[in-house]
């Protein structure tokens, strides 16, 4: 039974449609935390979105890259831009020089000899699922690499000199402690400046780790206020209580 629903994971439209959502994610650590009220309520695709899957696409799965359209446009607000939306049946669409710009990062990082080793590692295997029990929930996960010694989880920022504090703003600490009880291995991050190419390689400290495992523990809490089966409380009736 394990194997089988590990093996529906594979596949993104049950990883992240109703098959994949009786099960808690690192995604859903923000929501609960920030706005459980939003909790199971999927965000729409956008532009942002699909840059990040092209991106992860190009290095971990190249042949659905090359089934991603591009439109040649200056940018979203053109004619050409609007009429190839309609005509194609989609909201959005991403633009020539921006999967241009996604392959140079691309290139840019494989060019660099550690990432490269560490990226196509012989032994590695690419978007593996997982699941387990954490602190009494079903939790899902899926590594972009799991390494013979480790998870790689591959990132871009906007200004990696500040990513060892955005890490903990995007809940990358929570990613870390669920990402090791599900796959038994020390997580680190692979990341890249999207505006200069520099690169970095963070390995978690086990204070960063246990801050991530605060985050759960608090999701949890949030969770099974609200949302679980013997639930004692109507979301309806959530609300901030703070010191300042």
């Amino acid at each position: 039974m394990h194997a089988e629903i590990i093996e529906r994971l594979r596949d993104d439209k049950d990883y992240y449609g109703d098959f994949g959502k009786q099960y808690m994610s690192n995604s859903d650590i923000g929501t609960l935390l920030t706005n459980p009220k939003q909790y199971g309520v999927s965000l729409p695709d956008n532009a942002n979105f699909a840059k990040g899957r092209y991106f992860h696409q190009l290095i971990l799965e190249p042949s659905k890259a090359e089934n991603v359209r591009f439109v040649d446009s200056s940018s979203r607000n053109t004619k050409i831009y609007k009429e190839y939306c309609v005509e194609n049946d989609v909201l959005f669409a991403l633009l020539d020089k921006e999967g241009e710009e996604l392959r140079k990062l691309v290139t840019v990082l494989m060019g660099n000899l550690d990432m490269y080793d560490l990226i196509r590692n012989p032994n590695n295997n690419y978007e593996v699922p997982a699941i387990a029990e954490i602190k009494g929930v079903m939790w899902k996960g899926k590594a972009d690499i799991v390494h013979p010694d480790m998870v790689i989880d591959i990132k871009t920022t906007s200004k990696i000199e500040d990513f060892k504090w955005s890490a903990r703003k995007y809940n990358y600490d929570s990613q870390c402690y669920i990402y090791q009880k599900l796959f038994g291995k020390p997580l680190i991050f692979v990341v890249i400046d999207k505006t200069n190419g520099m690169m970095g390689i963070y390995r978690p400290t086990e204070e960063f780790v246990k801050g991530g495992e605060f985050k759960v523990e608090k999701a949890i809490e949030v969770y099974n206020k609200f949302y679980s089966t013997d639930a004692e409380l109507d979301i309806e009736t959530f609300y901030y209580d703070e010191f300042l």
